[in-house]
C-alpha cells in the first residue's frame, strides 16, 4: 500500500495547484475561471490550465464547423483530450448537439450564438446522446461527456452497462475502486480528479466553438454527476447556473456510502472528505443553483442535502419532491431544471422562491416571491423517527393570499416539514427542509 502523505505535507503539495501556470495569460480574461480566495488550499485542479480548451478531434465526418447540407446526424461524436492517467495520456468521449444540428442545414434553421449546457451523468452511467438532443431542441448547445473512460455502442441502450466499449485512451473506471479504494494513491490517480477535471474541460471546449454564448452557460448533473456539479460549480465560476440532481456533499455524515467510510482508516477518512467531498468547495460557489431532490433517496438523505444547499452562500433556489425515483430519466425530466436554466442563461421568466416556513400557535406560514401568479400549494410533514429517507410524508394543502402561503401548523410529533409551491406554469418550487435536530 502507499503510503498516505501527513495532511500537512499534501496541502504544501497540492497548494500549487492554485497558482496560475505560464499559460493562464495567453487566455482571455472571460475565459479565466476566477479562482476564489475560499478554495481550500488542497484543492487539487490547476484551474488556470483547466481554463483553456483541450485537444479534441470530432468523430464524424460533418462537424458543427465544417456541416454540409446533406448532415443527418441530429448529435455529433468528438474525443477530446483528458487528464494523463497511470502516466499515459487519456481521451474522452462525448456527444455534442445544437439546434442547428437537430434542424438541419436549411435555410430556415436557427443561428447561433446559443447558450450551452454541460450534462454529466451519473454513476453506471455513460454520455447519453438522447441527453443532449433534449436541450439541443430546448435552444442551447449541448455536450454530455463520459466518465468512465467508455463510450457507448453505437444504435444500441447507453443505460445498459453492456453497452459501452472502453476507450483505448480511457481515463479510470466509476467503480469503487476508483472512487474510495485508490485513496492513498497521488490525487490525479484518482476518480474524482479526473471526473471534475474532464467537466471543467468540457465547459472550456464548448465555450470555444464560436456558435456558443460563452457568457451564457450553465452546469446539471444527476447522481454521482449531481455530487461533481457540487464540486464543478464551486470551483469554475464561467458558469452561469447550476443544477445539482440528487447528488451532494457530507457524505461522510449520511449517505448510502457509510460503511464505504468505515473501512477507511480515519486519516484516509479524512483525506478522502478533504480532497473530494462538495462540502469543502460549495461555500466558495458563486453561481446560482438549483438543487433537486427527492424526500426518500437512498443515496443522498436530506439532512446532508440541505447542509449542502445551506452552504451555497449565494443565489440558490431548491425543489423537493417526495419519493421521487432515482434514475437518468426522472432526473433530467423536471421542467423546474430548464426553467431555471433558462431564466439565467435565456431570460427566462424566474422560479419562485419559498422561505422557510414560520410556524405560530397552530398555523404555518411561508412567504413566495414570484413574477407569475402561485395556484397552488402544500405542506409536507413527517412524524416518522430514524433514517430520513426511510419516512412515510403527509401532503396537507395550504391557502395562498398573494405572497403568502398558509395553512394549519403540522403535528407536534413531526419531524421534518416543507412548503411546496406551484406556479401558472405547473412549476413547483420548495421551501428549504426543516428538520427537528433531535429527529436527524
Amino acid at each position: 500500500m502507499i503510503r498516505l502523505q501527513p495532511i500537512a505535507t499534501l496541502i504544501a503539495l497540492l497548494a500549487c495547484c492554485l497558482t496560475a501556470s505560464s499559460t493562464f495569460s495567453s487566455i482571455r480574461a472571460e475565459e479565466r475561471i476566477r479562482i476564489s480566495e475560499k478554495l481550500p488550499q488542497t484543492t487539487p485542479w490547476d484551474l488556470a490550465r483547466l481554463s483553456q480548451a483541450p485537444k479534441f478531434e470530432w468523430l464524424d465526418q460533418n462537424a458543427p464547423d465544417q456541416a454540409s447540407p446533406d448532415q443527418t446526424s441530429t448529435v455529433r461524436s468528438l474525443l477530446f483530450e483528458g487528464e494523463p492517467y497511470a502516466g499515459k495520456p487519456t481521451q474522452v468521449f462525448a456527444y455534442y448537439a445544437d439546434p442547428q444540428t437537430v434542424a438541419g442545414k436549411g435555410d430556415g434553421a436557427p443561428k447561433g450564438p446559443w447558450p450551452a449546457v454541460v450534462l454529466v451523468h451519473g454513476g453506471g452511467g455513460t454520455a447519453f446522446r438522447e441527453w443532449a438532443e433534449l436541450w439541443a431542441r430546448r435552444g442551447y448547445a449541448a455536450i454530455a461527456m463520459d466518465l468512465a473512460g467508455s463510450r457507448p455502442v453505437e444504435g444500441a441502450n447507453a443505460h445498459a452497462a453492456e453497452n459501452r466499449t472502453r476507450l483505448p485512451q480511457g481515463g479510470p473506471g466509476q467503480g469503487d475502486e476508483e472512487k474510495f479504494g485508490s485513496i492513498d494513491k497521488p490525487p490525479t490517480e484518482q476518480w474524482p480528479y479526473h471526473a471534475v477535471a474532464s467537466v471543467i474541460k468540457a465547459h472550456s471546449l464548448i465555450r470555444s466553438f464560436d456558435h456558443v454564448d460563452r457568457e451564457k452557460t450553465a452546469v446539471t448533473g444527476i447522481s454521482w454527476g449531481g455530487y461533481l456539479t457540487c464540486i464543478v460549480s464551486s470551483i469554475d465560476s464561467r458558469f452561469s447556473a447550476a443544477v445539482p440532481v440528487y447528488g451532494c456533499g457530507y457524505l461522510h455524515e449520511n449517505s448510502v456510502w457509510l460503511d464505504r467510510f468505515q473501512k477507511m482508516s480515519e486519516p484516509q477518512r479524512q483525506r478522502w472528505v478533504t480532497l473530494w467531498d462538495p462540502s469543502n468547495y460549495l461555500p466558495a460557489s458563486t453561481v446560482p443553483t438549483f438543487f433537486v431532490n427527492g424526500t426518500n433517496d437512498f443515496a443522498y438523505p436530506l439532512d446532508s442535502y440541505m447542509k449542502s444547499f445551506s452552504a451555497v452562500p449565494g443565489d440558490k433556489q431548491i425543489r423537493v419532491t417526495v419519493n421521487m425515483p432515482h434514475g437518468h430519466p426522472a432526473g433530467w425530466a423536471p421542467a423546474e431544471i430548464g426553467l431555471f436554466i433558462d431564466d439565467h442563461c435565456r431570460d427566462g421568466v424566474p422560479l419562485a422562491s419559498v422561505s422557510t416556513p414560520e410556524s405560530s400557535a397552530d398555523r404555518i406560514t411561508a412567504t413566495v416571491k414570484s413574477d407569475l401568479p402561485i395556484v397552488a400549494a402544500t405542506l409536507h410533514h413527517t412524524s416518522d423517527e430514524g433514517p430520513i429517507n426511510q419516512r412515510k410524508w403527509v401532503d396537507e394543502p395550504l391557502t395562498v393570499d398573494a405572497s403568502r402561503v398558509g395553512g394549519k401548523a403540522p403535528p407536534e410529533s413531526a419531524t421534518a416539514w416543507f412548503v411546496t409551491a406551484s406556479d401558472n406554469r405547473d412549476a413547483i418550487v420548495s421551501s428549504p427542509v426543516v428538520i427537528r435536530a433531535s429527529a436527524k
